[in-house]
């Protein structure tokens, strides 16, 4: 339970994730010519929703249900920076398939907002919860070609422990064409399931007044949004546990990972602040054509020894 609530499960990943989420607003702001927010404003934000903002239930709707999705979404979030970051420090923790874990929690944090948005009754969060949907089911095929790249290269291991000790013993996967591809196929998926620009067409705000979020409010939204900072925070570690060797403990590895970590963050943020929000066909046609096309042929290669 203390490595789940505490360290480095809830606790501190929302803690990192919140700074993660500060990193892009400031670093937007910049891009924008604005100063941008302290580094404590995202704390303060989600405290303000926490503690003293009302948390509205709409007439009619399951409230279990309605207020389980937020927590299923930040729980399933946890979950993932917990066991990257666990078996990251102790690669022998792992256990087999935890790989195939790690996506299916991948999932979840979008089925939640998706469910949610439906069980509000509201028509814009439905609208919203549909296009999630549909985005969902476009990043996801490319998401797990890409994935079976590291799992081909490591000896078909699928346990994460596995792959980082292929890796050390082998060198980064990120320094082969298939693991380059790959990791361009990752990315782009996870800027999708975060929802962010050019993918945020289910939240779209100057369309649909936050899609799937409308009706929800006070400790429903904060604990929405505080999941969606942990994800944030994990995927990151994610893409360099698959593709460049995993968390070094000694000084030069942490300097390391801390620039990896920064370069993943930056490609993030340029994406968001120079491509403008896409029609929800587009991203489908995208995803299933040129980004599926590339997951294949990275895997491909990954099959040849490439």
């Amino acid at each position: 339970m203390f490595l789940f609530l505490v360290f480095p499960g809830f606790l501190f990943s929302s803690a990192m994730g919140l700074i993660v989420s500060w990193v892009d607003r400031k670093v937007t702001s910049r891009v924008q010519y604005r100063v941008g927010p302290p580094w404590y404003q995202n704390f303060v934000d989600v405290l303000k929703l926490m503690l003293y903002k009302e948390t509205l239930i709409p007439k009619g709707v399951s409230s279990v249900f309605f207020l389980g999705m937020p927590v299923i979404a930040a729980a399933a979030s946890t979950l993932i920076s917990t066991l990257v970051l666990v078996i990251n420090a102790a690669p022998a923790k792992g256990f087999i398939g935890d790989i195939i874990v790690v996506a299916y929690l991948l999932m979840i944090p979008p089925i939640a907002l998706m469910l949610g948005g439906f069980s509000s009754k509201n028509t814009l969060a439905s609208l919203g919860a549909s296009r999630e949907m549909k985005l969902m089911l476009a990043y996801e095929l490319p998401f797990i070609i890409s994935l079976l790249v590291p799992v081909i290269k490591s000896g078909y291991a699928i346990k994460l422990g596995s792959i980082l000790m292929y890796q050390r013993d082998h060198g980064a996967i990120i320094n082969s064409p298939s693991g380059i591809l790959a990791f361009a196929v990752m990315l782009l998926c996870i800027h999708a399931k975060l929802g962010f620009v050019p993918f945020d067409i289910p939240e779209a705000e100057t369309e649909i007044m936050a899609g799937p979020y409308i009706e929800y409010s006070g400790k429903a939204l904060g604990i929405f949004k505080l999941g969606k900072s942990v994800l944030f925070f994990a995927a990151p570690l994610l893409l360099i546990t698959l593709f460049f060797g995993g968390l070094g403990t000694d000084p030069a590895g942490f300097l390391k990972n801390a620039l990896e970590y920064l370069l993943i963050v930056v490609i993030i943020v340029v994406i968001k602040n120079t491509n403008p929000r896409v029609r929800i066909d587009h991203a489908v046609r995208f995803f299933w054509g040129p980004v599926t096309a590339i997951a294949i042929l990275s895997a491909a290669l990954a099959y040849m020894g490439l």
